[in-house]
This record gives C-alpha cells, structure tokens and sequence, in this order.
C-alpha cells in the first residue's frame, strides 16, 4: 500500500506564503499587486505556468520566478501551516504499513525544508519536488519519475491532492486519486479530472486511502 501526498493545500495552507512572495515579485517588477485572495489559483499549478497566465505570457516570467523564489526561498515557506489533523492521519497510516511519499510541483529543497520544520518528514519515505529548471514541475512527469526511481506498481498506489493537477498526474501514470476539499480546487474541479472520491477532512482519509491501494478495478467520483 502506497500513498502519494500533494504538499501545499493538502498537508499544509501556504497561503500567506505564496500569495505574499507573488506580490513582492509582482511589486519589484513594477505590476500591479492583487490582493491575496485573487492569487489563491496560483496555489497548485507550477510557479512558471502560474505568472506565464498571470503576466499575459510576457519576457518577465523568469525574472518574476526569481524574485518570488527570492522572498519565499527565504521567509514564505515558513508563512505556512499545518492541516489540522493531518499529523495524526500520517501516524495512523505508517501505523497501518502504509508507505508515504511526498509527489509536490514545489522546489524539492523548499518541500523538504518545509516538512523539516513541521516535523512531519518523519513520516516520509522520500519526499519528491520539481528542480530549479522546472523540471518534474508537471505532475505526470514528478510521478512518472518516482515511479522510475521507486519501482512499484501503481495500482497499489494512490495519490492525494487538492487540485486537478494531481489527479491529471496519477491517471498519466495508472495511479487512482483522491482529492481532498480543504484546499484551493473546487470539489467540480477534482470531479471533472477523474478522482476515484473526495474527502473532506483529514480524519476521513485513511479508509479511502486503505480501500482504493488494493489492487482492485475502480471507479471515478460522480458529482
């Protein structure tokens, strides 16, 4: 039994972090600066697709990555906060010899400094993120690459997210989904891309995980 979480909305609500740090790079390039609630969206996707949308597809995407990595490499990965519930979830699940890994668009140096600080890398067989380069940004390619390096079969194998990416990610690579509501996609968002259920609360979370690793046929969530 295997288990793949998604980092932010579904372990932990970077929101301040993220929002903050776009708006400081938003700010040094001289754009207007959203309030935070209107840069919520940029929560999931990757960071280069997610000012490619927001600036129009301009020649600043790189500087405007820079400058967000700037700020959050340094203070917005700690403007972050824990899922109520989700350290208990982790325990029962390794209790139950449920094997964990982190599959995250995020900087893997930036995941791991995260879960460090939150003292929940303890939980984690590996924790896996994107590169500098973008690389393994996309989460086909992040799971197609823990598949590679892990070695297990994805039937057995279940990823948890908050976003269509993640269940786009798994379904690319023959693994089930789960999406989870305490995050930034919509509970139609989770439906129209394929996950097997949704889950509201983290308490509710290792059935679903313990029931869809079997090997077994399943079934999409209808709305």
């Amino acid at each position: 039994m295997i288990a793949l979480f998604d980092l932010d909305g579904t372990l932990t609500d970077p929101k301040v972090g993220i929002t903050r740090s776009v708006q400081y790079a938003l700010d040094r390039l001289g754009r207007p600066v959203p309030e935070a609630d209107e840069l919520t969206w940029m929560i999931g996707p990757t960071i280069f697709a997610s000012f490619t949308e927001l600036l129009g597809g301009a020649d600043e995407v790189q500087e405007a990555v820079r400058l967000y990595r700037e700020r959050y490499g340094t203070i917005g990965l700690f403007e972050n906060e824990v899922y109520a519930g989700i350290p208990a979830l982790l325990e029962d699940l390794r209790e139950k010899n449920v094997r964990l890994y982190v599959a995250t668009s995020k900087l893997q140096v930036f995941a791991r400094r995260i879960l460090d600080h939150f003292d929940l890398s303890r939980f984690f067989v590996e924790i896996y993120g994107s590169e500098p380069d973008n690389r393994n940004a996309d989460k086909r390619d992040l799971i197609r690459h823990i598949l590679k390096q892990e070695r297990f079969d994805p039937m057995g194998a279940v990823m948890i997210g908050d976003r269509k990416h993640d269940a786009i990610g798994a379904k690319a690579n023959g693994l089930t989904s789960i999406g989870v509501t305490w995050g930034y996609g919509s509970r139609q968002e989770l439906i129209e891309a394929g996950v097997a259920c949704l889950v509201d609360a983290p308490q509710d979370l290792a059935e679903p995980i313990l029931t869809l690793t079997q090997t077994t046929p399943r079934r999409a969530a209808t709305p």
